[in-house]
Formats: structure tokens, sequence, C-alpha cells
């Protein structure tokens, strides 16, 4: 076994669930989500009241990002999954069963806002500026509710972070046999089997023949443990919310701030997911082909304003944060 494999090895009991007697059971993963999402707006409130972004839009804003995450990310996960939902397709709307779709939930938001954000006379830039920190932050906090149930497990691997299995019940698409320490799961369609135990993690590929299974076939990747990509992506959101609080210190041009948490983050999704093994539309996964599509946009938006370098407004500073009920400052002078 290599170096690197010997220092690999991060890793902690899941838990699907916190019980409250034998009646109540509360999930990790929603609960996070719920607790990301508060504190992002409540940091979001902050920011924007020295923005000049009054309380009652400030709520409405939160309102509608808060239903149209939920119903985005239900949708898009949905759409991406959605072999799995047409023998039944009431169990859509069962959002319990099956899974969310993060960049859904964030398009959901920013489609049910667009059209909101215009009964206060506000601007889209204005507004998502001040959102793409406590967005971030949102997500950074969310991603412990995933590393508490263990989702989001990718490829074998034995580098230094390589998750290894500790006991507890895995989400779906798992199924543990807890007191042998051991996992297995069906993955792309049942193309591949990804076997985990204490001890490592081994891949396979399936032949698969008119939907049956049928053999195990050759070992595909193995190591110590797997790719945890919520525990990456955590991390890598941390980071983003660092460089973002950083970044709105001072005034930036209106826009920049938006497409940098744009940026960053699509690229970020589009690299993780190739350590996953989940269901794919040609080489990538949906989530990929999203991601790629607001990373070329970005591009394409950054390149537009380096040639044309039009002037425009210019965003307030961080530190200028302020009660709503303050007056507002002048706009300050657009810079080119």
């Amino acid at each position: 076994m290599s170096s690197i494999a010997v220092l690999a090895g991060v890793g902690w009991p899941v838990l699907d669930r916190f019980r409250i007697g034998s009646a109540f059971a509360i999930s990790p993963h929603g609960l996070f989500i719920a607790i990301g999402f508060m504190i992002g707006a409540w940091l979001f409130g902050r920011i924007a009241a020295g923005r000049g972004i009054d309380d009652r839009a400030v709520n409405s804003i939160v309102l509608w990002s808060l239903i149209g995450a939920i119903v985005g990310a239900r949708f898009f996960y949905v759409v991406a999954h959605w072999s799995e939902f047409a023998p039944k397709p009431i169990e859509t709307i069962y959002i319990w069963k099956g899974g969310i779709s993060l960049l859904g939930g964030i398009a959901g938001a920013t489609i049910a806002n667009a059209i909101n954000i215009r009964r206060f006379g506000l601007r889209f830039f204005q507004v998502a500026d001040a959102l793409v920190a406590p967005l971030a932050l949102g997500i950074a906090i969310g991603r412990i509710g995933d590393l508490i149930i263990g989702d989001h497990l990718g490829k074998p691997t034995s580098w230094l972070l390589a998750w290894t299995y500790h006991g507890g019940t895995l989400a779906p698409p798992w199924s543990c046999q807890v007191g042998a320490l051991s996992c297995t799961a069906d993955l792309q369609n049942g193309a591949y089997k990804e076997i985990f135990t204490n001890t490592g993690a081994t891949l396979q590929k399936v032949t698969v023949v008119n939907g049956v299974q049928q053999k195990l076939g050759a070992v595909v990747e193995q190591g110590v443990g797997v790719h945890q990509t919520a525990m990456y992506d955590m991390i890598l959101a941390w980071i983003l919310f660092a460089i973002l609080w950083w970044f709105i210190k001072r005034p930036r041009r209106e826009g920049i701030a938006t497409l940098l948490f744009a940026g960053y983050y699509g690229c970020c999704r589009l690299l993780e997911d190739f350590l996953r093994i989940d269901k794919r539309f040609g080489p990538l996964t949906g989530s990929q082909w999203t991601a790629l599509g607001v990373v070329i946009l970005v591009a394409i938006v950054w390149a537009i304003w380096a040639v044309t370098k039009p002037s425009g407004p210019t965003t307030r500073p961080r530190q200028k944060i302020r009660r709503s009920s303050d007056a507002p400052e002048p706009e300050p002078t657009p810079t080119v």
C-alpha cells in the first residue's frame, strides 16, 4: 500500500436521523439546509440594509427564494431522474422520497426573484450581489448535514481525504449491513456496483441484459475509501464565502460579485461530479451540464464587458452595512 494510502482514512459513523423518543425524528440533511438558509437570510438582510434595499423587499426576496428553491430543487432532480418516477408520477411531489438538486434550488430561487424584485424597483444585480456571499455561507453550512448522513459518496480512492465507512445506514442507493460494516450500491442505472466496507472500497462493472444484472465484471477502481464530494463541496463553499466576504469590502462594479460566484461554483460542481458515478446524459451528469452552461454564460458576459467596458452602477462596500431604518447614502460614482 502506498504511503498516501496509509495516511488516508477520514471517516465517522453516519447518522440518518436525530431521533427524539420513538415517534419523532429529524433528518440532519434537512435540518442543516434550514439552518444554512436562515443564517444566509439573516446575513443578506444585514448586507441589503447597507445597499438601499428595505425590509419589505428583503422579506419578500427571502420568502420567494424559499418557495423557488424548494420547487426548483425538486423539479430539476425529478427531471434528471425521471426514469425512477415514471412508474409512479405521484411520487414526484413526495419530497422525502428521492432527493433534491442544489443547483436546481438556486435556479428556482433566481427565477422566482427575477420577477419579484421588479415590484420594488430593484435591479437584478443589485440584489444578486448582496445575496451571493450569504448563499455561499448557506451552502457551506447545509453541507454539514450531508456529511452527517454520508451523502454524495463517489468513486473509490486512496488519497489523503479518502472517506472510510465506520458504521451507520447510508442514504439510498446504498444498502448496508451495519453489523458487518459493509454497504453496496447499484450505480448509473445498474451498470456499476460499488462495495464499501470499513477496510476499503471497490467499483466493478456489471453486465446488464434486459434491465437485469447478470454478473460482476472487471474492477474499475479500488481504494481505502471513497471520494466524499459533499466534504469537498463544503470546503470549497467556505473558501468561496471567504473570497466574497473580502471582495465586497470595497465598491465593485455591479454584477461582478455575482459572476464571481457563478463562475467559481460552476467550475467546482463541474469538476466534483467527475468523482461520482451518477446518471449521465452523454458524457456529463445533469448537474455538470447545468454548471457548464453557467460557466459558459459567465465567460460570455465577462468577455463582452471586457471588450465594451460600459460604465454602470457600483455596489457599496460591505463595511457600510447599516440598519434598514437609516437613510440610504447616495449611489457611488460609477467606475469604468
